[in-house]
């Protein structure tokens, strides 16, 4: 008689005790051996979206043509803009889904600076996307005064540098731009203690939301938010490459310039006049027409989330990512495997970053050879995305010792050092 060992049985009896565990059949599974560990870079498909799309192509483009513009189409973007703010604790008619979030975050930033005249600080962090540094090195060659980006370090690279930030920020800042959850590590911001920091200082805050929306509770009214911008592929299962979204609090937004003018945005665009005058309110962000594909699939995972609620994805997230620590406590760190995430779960985003001194070939034996799929970010950290919807406990146990065993039997080594494009 085989009996199952006792950390898999432990895993099956939390799997059974989890009222969320009914949501997994609801995301397509084709490959029910495969562990996917990576759904914070790239969400799994929700079953919907096949039927949504095929409605969309076969009838709404295949059969209404250009009449489905004023069938829906045209208030796309803010009809699905308003499912996502009612996630993030938004009002209607403060967010919509629209470009890359690299684009929104440069409409917003240089907007923002062009509203702070007479500052000359952008402030930020050592943790934060570097395409975000990127965007906003961007901003300053655009900007008809001098600036400049103060990047604040953090003392080891997990936690957010909280208290230098704070000190930072002075009279002179005009923009704190953060990553809500840092991509690496998973540490997440107090967004209510920073963003009052900032306005005390007369500053303005501009939220990167990319990898704690759908998997972390944010209430971006009640701390007073000013922008926001997130992507829709990760946590909210819409695709990939789906359209980003951006907030902008009410009173900011005929306050505030876009700084990509466009027709999308512009007042009564059908009399083509040539002079841009902007829409009023949360419309006038908009620049290009909408992808109206993926701007569909992005609504089936937006319902998944709000039919489980935030509150109990995030309870199921912490209890994942704190059982996933316990097995990394007795299983690998012995092995050598760092916890490279914060322990204190009031911190703690809702993917967990494990470091090895062979963390890149560690990664590519687990792809390759174990059938579990996480991914890598330099200079070690191995990152296993825990999305609660779709993720089991068994799931974890499972590629707990996957790790083990392509460590303990070395077959890391069958791999290159030098790293494939995407990891």
């Amino acid at each position: 008689m085989n009996t199952l060992p006792e950390g898999l049985v432990d895993a099956l009896a939390r799997d059974r005790a989890d009222n969320l565990a009914g949501f997994r059949h609801r995301f397509v599974v084709p490959d029910h051996e495969l562990i996917y560990l990576d759904g914070n870079s790239l969400g799994r498909l929700p079953k919907t979206t096949n039927a949504k799309l095929h409605e969309l192509v076969d009838r709404e483009w295949g059969d209404r043509l250009i009449r489905s513009w004023n069938e829906g189409w045209f208030d796309a973007p803010q009809r699905v803009g308003d499912k996502i703010a009612e996630l993030l604790g938004a009002a209607s008619g403060e967010m919509l889904v629209a470009d890359s979030t690299s684009v929104n975050l440069f409409k917003l930033g240089l907007g923002a600076m062009r509203h702070q005249a007479g500052r000359h600080k952008i402030i930020t962090d050592d943790l934060n996307f570097p395409s975000d540094l990127y965007i906003m090195q961007g901003v300053i060659k655009s900007l008809d005064r001098p600036c400049h980006l103060e990047v604040v370090h953090s003392d080891d690279g997990i936690h957010g540098p909280l208290d230098k930030l704070l000190n930072a920020i002075d009279e002179d800042t005009a923009l704190v731009t953060l990553t809500h959850t840092v991509f690496k590590s998973s540490y997440t911001y107090d967004m209510e203690l920073i963003t009052r920091r900032a306005h005390e200082k007369g500053a303005m805050v501009l939220w990167d939301l990319s990898h704690s929306v759908g998997a972390v509770p944010i209430h971006l009214n009640a701390c007073d938010v000013d922008l926001a911008v997130g992507c829709t592929y990760k946590y909210l299962n819409g695709g990939p490459g789906a359209p980003a979204f951006l907030y902008v609090r009410k009173d900011l937004q005929d306050r505030l310039e876009n700084p990509i003018s466009g027709w999308m945005g512009q007042k009564n665009l059908f009399q083509f006049t040539l002079d841009y005058e902007p829409e009023q309110g949360i419309r006038h962000f908009l620049t290009g027409t909408p992808s109206i594909l993926s701007l569909t699939a992005i609504e089936p995972g937006l319902s998944l989330l709000l039919e489980a609620g935030m509150d109990n994805i995030r309870q199921k997230s912490l209890n994942q990512s704190a059982y996933l620590i316990d097995l990394w406590e007795s299983e690998l760190e012995p092995l050598g495997f760092r916890l490279n995430s914060p322990r204190d779960p009031a911190v703690r985003g809702p993917h967990i970053s494990l470091g090895h001194d062979e963390g890149l070939r560690i990664d590519r034996a687990l792809i390759e050879k174990k059938n579990v799929l996480p991914d890598f970010r330099r200079p070690d950290n191995i990152r296993l995305g825990i999305p609660p919807l779709y993720t089991s406990y068994e799931d974890i146990w499972r590629a707990v010792q996957a790790m083990k065993d392509v460590v303990v039997n070395r077959i890391y080594e069958e791999f290159s050092t030098e790293a494939p494009v995407v990891t």
